[in-house]
Parts: C-alpha cells; sequence; structure tokens
C-alpha cells in the first residue's frame, strides 16, 4: 500500500519561520484568536485524519468509483462514512465565518490542511471542496434570509453545494449558456437547461444538495453580461427549514473518466426546477467567479498534494530498492547491490520533485496570506493591494503550481521503473488523478491567456511592476551570507520586467503574440515566483543550526541550479512570436496527404 507521512515539520517552518504567521495573525482584529499552538493542533488532527481515514479509501474508492443507478448517485464503500467523520469534525467550516457555524481560520493555514486531504485522496476532497465554494458565494452576494438557510447547513455537512456553469455546447465561454430562469409570481424562477462536468452533482453523502447555477432571464442582455445566479436545491427548504418536495434537478448520468472516479462528475438536467436569485439580476458571474478564483487556487493544492504523495512513495521506493552499483564502488558493500539513490539522474527526479513542492507549498501560503488580507484586513489600502495581488497570482496558483506537480509526478513514476506502471504502487492513480487538475476550472492555456491578457496587458503591466518591486525589496534585505540567492532573484526580476515590456510593445502591434506566449509568460513568472519563495526559505534558514536548515538552504542552491535555467528557454519562446505558429493554414492540421 502506498505510504503517506504528513510533512508537518516543513509546514511549521512554512507558518512560523518564514512568514511569521502568528504575529501577523495577531497583529488583526480579526484573526487574533489565532495562535501557532492552535494552527499546529489543527494540523496535527488534520495529518491523523489524511492517513487513517482518507488515505486508505484512495485506491478502493478508485477501484469502486461513483455509480449511477435509477437517478441516484453512491459512492464508493467507507465515504459516507468518512464523510460524516469529515463533517462531525467541523473541518468544512474550518475557514468559515463563526456566524454560520465555522472556526475562523485562516486561509494561509486552511491551504495546508487542503494539501493533506489532496494527497490522500484528492476523489472525497472535491466534495466537501465544492461546498466550501458554494458558501463563499452566497455568503458574499446572499441575502440575509438565504445566508441563514443555507450556510450553517452547508457548514455542518449536513447540505452540500456544487457549481453548475458548464453546459454541451459553453465551457470557458459562458456567455452562450442556454439554461433559462422564467420567473415566477412567487418571486422564484424555473429553471431549465442542462450543465456537464458538474462534481458532486449528485451523491448520497448529505441529505440535500444546493446547487448554484448560472442561467438567463427571458430580457437578459447578450453575453457574460445577461448572467444570473440561482440557488436550485435537490430538496426544497421549508419555510421553517425542513425538507419538502423533490425539485425537478438531478442527475441524468454520470462521467467516466480518466481519474478522481469516487468523485461524481454528473450531467444535470434541471427541468423547470424551481431556484432562487442570488443577487441581481445579471450579476451572476460576479458571484461565481467568487467561488471559481477559490476552486482555482485549490487546483494547484491539489497538484501539490498530488507531488508530495508521488515524492514520498518514490524517495522510499528508491532507498530500498537495491540495483547495480555505484560508479564509485560498492557503497553498501553488505547488500547485493546499491540501492538505486546513487544514480544522479535518480537524484535528479527526486530533487526536481522536492524543490516543486517546498516551493509550492510556500507559495500556496504565500496566496493564501494574501486573501487573508482581503477578507480581515481593516486597512483598505491594504485590502486594495492584495485584491491585485491575488489577481495577478491566482493563473500561477492554479495553472503553475499544477503543470509543476503533474512533471512531479511522472517523474516520481519514473524512479519505480516498471513498477510505477503497476496499480500496487499507486503512481498511475496518482497521475490519472492529477491529471484533471490542469484542466477544469478554466485549463492552463486559459489561465495562461489570464495573466497575459487581462492581469497584464489590459493594465499595462501595473500589477507586475508591484509585484517585482516587493521582490526587489525583499531580496536588496538579505543577509550577506545568502548573495546566491539575492543576486538570482534581482537577475530573474530584471530578466522578467524586460520580457513584460517586450509583451507589452509587441501585443500593440500583433494581436496575436499574447496568445502564443501565454504559456511560456506564465512559466517565466511562475519561476519568478518560486525564486521569491526560495529567497524566503533561505532567509528564514539562514544562520541556524541543524541539518533541516542546511538541506533548506542546500535545496535553494540546487533550484537556482538546475530548475531555475528554464527561464532562458521560456524567454526564447516567447521572443520567437507568433508568426512560426499562425502561419499553419488550417487544413495543415487534418491533411495527411
Amino acid at each position: 500500500m502506498p505510504i503517506y507521512n504528513a510533512p508537518l515539520a516543513d509546514m511549521r517552518f512554512i507558518l512560523n519561520e518564514v512568514f511569521n504567521a502568528e504575529q501577523f495573525w495577531q497583529a488583526n482584529e480579526n484573526l487574533a484568536h489565532v495562535d501557532a499552538a492552535t494552527a499546529e493542533a489543527i494540523l496535527e488532527e488534520m495529518a491523523k485524519f489524511a492517513q487513517n481515514v482518507t488515505l486508505p479509501l484512495n485506491r478502493t474508492g478508485d477501484e469502486e468509483g461513483a455509480t449511477f443507478s435509477n437517478g441516484q448517485v453512491t459512492t464508493p464503500a467507507g465515504f459516507k462514512q468518512a464523510f460524516k467523520q469529515y463533517a462531525e469534525g467541523g473541518w468544512i467550516g474550518l475557514a468559515a465565518d463563526e456566524e454560520w457555524g465555522g472556526q475562523g481560520m485562516p486561509k494561509m493555514l486552511t491551504v495546508l490542511a487542503d494539501e493533506m486531504l489532496f494527497a490522500t485522496n484528492p476523489s472525497f476532497m472535491l466534495y466537501p471542496l465544492l461546498s466550501v465554494g458554494a458558501g463563499m458565494a452566497l455568503n458574499s452576494y446572499a441575502s440575509q434570509e438565504q445566508k441563514q438557510t443555507y450556510l450553517p447547513k452547508i457548514y455542518s455537512g449536513e447540505w452540500s453545494g456544487t457549481m453548475c456553469l458548464t453546459e454541451p455546447h459553453a465551457g470557458t465561454d459562458l456567455g452562450i449558456i442556454k439554461t433559462k430562469a422564467e420567473p415566477n409570481s412567487d418571486g422564484s424562477y424555473n429553471i431549465t437547461g442542462t450543465k456537464i462536468f458538474i462534481t458532486g452533482g449528485d451523491h448520497d453523502l448529505a441529505e440535500n444538495i444546493i446547487h448554484l447555477v448560472l442561467a438567463k432571464t427571458p430580457d437578459a442582455p447578450a453575453g457574460s453580461r445577461g448572467i444570473s445566479l440561482f440557488i436550485v436545491p435537490k430538496f426544497i427548504v421549508n419555510a421553517d427549514g425542513s425538507l419538502g418536495e423533490r425539485n425537478p434537478a438531478g442527475p441524468g448520468s454520470i462521467e467516466h473518466k480518466m481519474g478522481i472516479k469516487a468523485s461524481a462528475t454528473c450531467v444535470m438536467n434541471f427541468d423547470g426546477a424551481k431556484g432562487f436569485l442570488v443577487g441581481k439580476e445579471n450579476q451572476g458571474l460576479a458571484a461565481m467567479f467568487v467561488m471559481m478564483n477559490y476552486e482555482r487556487l485549490s487546483m494547484g493544492i491539489q497538484g501539490l498534494g498530488a507531488s508530495e504523495f508521488a515524492y514520498q512513495n518514490a524517495a522510499q521506493y528508491a532507498t530500498d530498492r537495491l540495483q547495480g552499483r555505484s560508479v564509485l564502488g560498492a557503497q553498501s558493500p553488505n547488500k547485493p547491490a546499491d540501492s538505486i539513490l546513487v544514480h544522479g539522474d535518480v537524484r535528479r527526479m527526486l530533487l526536481n520533485s522536492r524543490a516543486n513542492n517546498e516551493a509550492s507549498r510556500a507559495f500556496a501560503v504565500y496566496v493564501g496570506q494574501q486573501l487573508d488580507i482581503t477578507k480581515y484586513s481593516t486597512d483598505p489600502e491594504a485590502v486594495a493591494q492584495a485584491n491585485i495581488r491575488v489577481a495577478l497570482l491566482t493563473p500561477i496558483a492554479k495553472a503553475y503550481l499544477t503543470d509543476t506537480a503533474f512533471q512531479a509526478t511522472l517523474d516520481a513514476q519514473m524512479c519505480f521503473g516498471g513498477h510505477g506502471y503497476i496499480r500496487e504502487w499507486g503512481m498511475e492513480q496518482c497521475i490519472r488523478d492529477l491529471r484533471i487538475a490542469q484542466i477544469y476550472e478554466g485549463t492552463n492555456g486559459v489561465q495562461a491567456q489570464d495573466l497575459i491578457g487581462r492581469k497584464t496587458i489590459k493594465c499595462d503591466g501595473e500589477y507586475l511592476a508591484e509585484y517585482l518591486a516587493e521582490i526587489r525589496d525583499f531580496a536588496n534585505e538579505l543577509d550577506p551570507n545568502l548573495n546566491f540567492i539575492k543576486d538570482a532573484t534581482l537577475d530573474v526580476v530584471t530578466e522578467v520586467e524586460m520580457i513584460t515590456h517586450f509583451i507589452l510593445d509587441r501585443a500593440k502591434e500583433n494581436p496575436e503574440f499574447s496568445n502564443a506566449a501565454a504559456i511560456d509568460y506564465l512559466h517565466a513568472v511562475g519561476l519568478l515566483s518560486f525564486t521569491y519563495m526560495f529567497a524566503k526559505i533561505a532567509s528564514a534558514a539562514q544562520g541556524k543550526s541543524g541539518e533541516f536548515y542546511q538541506n533548506k538552504l542546500a535545496l535553494t542552491h540546487y533550484f537556482i541550479q538546475r530548475i531555475l535555467p528554464d527561464l532562458s528557454s521560456r524567454i526564447i519562446k516567447i521572443k520567437a512570436g507568433s508568426d512560426l505558429l499562425m502561419n499553419f493554414s488550417e487544413d495543415y492540421f487534418t491533411n495527411q496527404s
């Protein structure tokens, strides 16, 4: 059976020494109820749940899968009991407002709790994850009465939530959705249409499911300006809070997928189902984006969890696997062969994965801190700056973390050789489960377009300039003993700044240029962000004794010399322009003669 040991030591280091989390929390009156001891207790309890409850269900859930019969979805054996235990532990409302039964924990802590669940059972994690996202959208845009009706039940786990956006003909382009919302005399609406790829659209984990559905009213403006958001419960909620009649909203089927098979991905049919408007008509997309942006960071955490799981298993396998001898001679003369850790290529793959994990974890906490500022700070200027930073970095959090994680899981699989292709070792499931993270919540290509288009070109590079200034200021204050990372960080800032100006200039001349450069630019900004995280890690480790801290500095050196050079190739590809891509005719791609 695959192993998993929650990386609590690194999590404590990131929170307490890299980001001085307790000081940050105590300085904010809205977070002063959180201290390091509370955070550690939460992480330790989540580690127990992940290792003892969700990890054993990961493979069995994959093999059994969610099943669909007679219009109902059943989750794999053990999931219902695990979900009940998870809900009773208060985990669904960990970051929710106390007003609605939550615990009010900061995002920079909950991202680490989420990582452990994603590492051990991503299919399971998706059920409560959608509930949390739905709760966030409702908390931001719903009426007080709607909040009182739905939020306590969602956060207790009695009810769950979904996000119903995509239609068979409308994925990224939500402006062309066809789902209709016809108004009724009592203020409700009849919702009619079909949604696809709906995670947790139906299941047996909760007694009611609260669907958040995008639809258009009869006189809605064309395009995305005409989208409204509606609450469509599986069972109508009576005035006293009890459940009434079944709403004509339910699954027509579930998808048969490459991975996350225990997560029910449903085709949802709404046949005149009763719905209730959230916020104002034609402003539904803004409400849904609250949920979507939360999910996008979570997909990055899914990548980190998978990469950490894969790394741990590959490192253990490489330690135990005896094969051949070191080129320097026998390193374990009392054994029939040396472990494969004596081979440089195996170490390359493991160190790449380890560096990715540690930078990703720090980056997730950094973005989480920005989200905490937007939610809890009482300083309007700080909130405005944090909102800009979150807008800039959300595409990085989603796309760069999942791109690098997917490569890391492939490297981990390769460490196993042929055994990595066999089900029993867990690597092939890990890769299958992770692949979707690069696709859903907006493909990574779409995230790259968002970064280069809306977050860079549209604001003339202002968002990035502020980020670069922050990184420069930090690097310039580093201890003189850290000149190796200081110089590398300042060089990366300069290179990314220069290529951004190049992009801004070329985009004015050629509208196709930015799309062609988008993925490489996202990876360039991702490498910049990871360099910044390693600068923070090195700064926290500098001057402290012990192997733990020395390894942080050694891994920083490794990142600079073995991973960061990829920045040069990304810049070269950006400068190559769009003509090489766009000059092929459309016929070329299908003409095989």
